[in-house]
């Protein structure tokens, strides 16, 4: 069985590495399968990969194989309309045979746009419909605390999910309760399907909000894996905190394809042949 623990000491560098690599294979992977779907959404899981990638490899405690292990830290993606980029992670813990990603939503196969926590191990929420996660994992951390486990239950929320008053509700109640193992990451990159995030609603200054709703705030680069890791153990090893921790990362939707990164329309799409390879080419030349 192997576990991940918090030690930031010898190895740091090749862990470093690791994530980043790690992060790659799910941009491929997320490229492969939506070519078996026709249709997905490249964009919303590239601005995540850094972040998905420092949890599971870095961050999360796990045990290889397990995913029904009662005291394993929770992860609930409210962007469950990225989860492509989320299947080959869990995969790789060996949570699930890999070869199911090769039927990604054929019919009868477990695997769809958006995941469900009934058909797939390790996936803690059924997620997609947007600003019940944050709610849902304040519940899951509360019943974590009661049962006297010390897991953290993470929820990565995108910026436009903040518009979902439900998220404020659940903010409020986090903070009343204090649910310290709640550790809430807001995806910032600045794009929803409706648009610029604050041409709709503007949601700005993220972290001036979440402190008045009671919370602690941090704000990193979204994609600087180094500056991820070290916050993240950071905010785990704190036990004397007595509140919820979010962490605004600011990312790039579509980060790795410079079209995508570029053009709003990339929310939702399919890659032509030719488009699927020059791609996988640019994503490799990033690496």
């Amino acid at each position: 069985m192997t576990v991940v623990n918090h030690d930031p000491r010898p190895g740091l560098a090749d862990l470093i590495d690791t994530i980043s690599e790690r992060a790659l294979h799910a941009r491929l992977e997320t490229v492969r399968l939506i070519s078996i779907a026709k249709t997905g959404h490249y964009a919303s899981g590239f601005s995540c990969a850094e972040i998905l990638a420092t949890l599971y490899y870095g961050v999360m405690r796990l045990r290889r194989g397990e995913p029904d292990w009662p005291e394993r830290d929770r992860f609930l993606f409210g962007k469950g309309h990225a989860a492509a980029t989320l299947y080959p992670l869990l995969a790789d813990w060996g949570f699930f045979d890999p070869r199911e990603l090769d039927d990604y939503t054929r019919l009868g196969n477990a695997f769809g746009d958006h995941p469900d926590m009934t058909r797939i191990p390790g996936i803690d929420f059924s997620s997609g419909s947007l600003g019940h996660a944050l709610s849902t994992g304040t519940g899951i951390a509360l019943g974590t605390r009661m049962r006297g486990y010390d897991s953290n239950v993470f929820v990565l929320l995108g910026d436009g999910e903040l518009h979902e008053g439900q998220i404020w509700e659940a903010a409020l109640g986090a903070a009343h309760h204090r649910v310290s193992n709640l550790i809430a990451i807001v995806d910032r990159n600045d794009h929803s399907l409706d648009g610029r995030i604050d041409t709709v609603t503007g949601i700005e200054p993220l972290e001036d909000k979440w402190r008045a709703f009671g919370w602690q705030a941090h704000r990193v680069d979204g994609h600087d894996v180094a500056a991820l890791l070290g916050l993240l153990r950071e905010v785990v090893a704190d036990t004397t905190r007595t509140t919820p921790v979010v962490i605004i990362a600011d990312t790039v939707k579509g980060k790795g394809i410079s079209y995508m990164e570029a053009e709003f329309g990339w929310h939702l799409g399919w890659l032509a042949e030719q488009d699927e390879r020059n791609a996988i080419e640019e994503l490799r030349r990033g690496r």
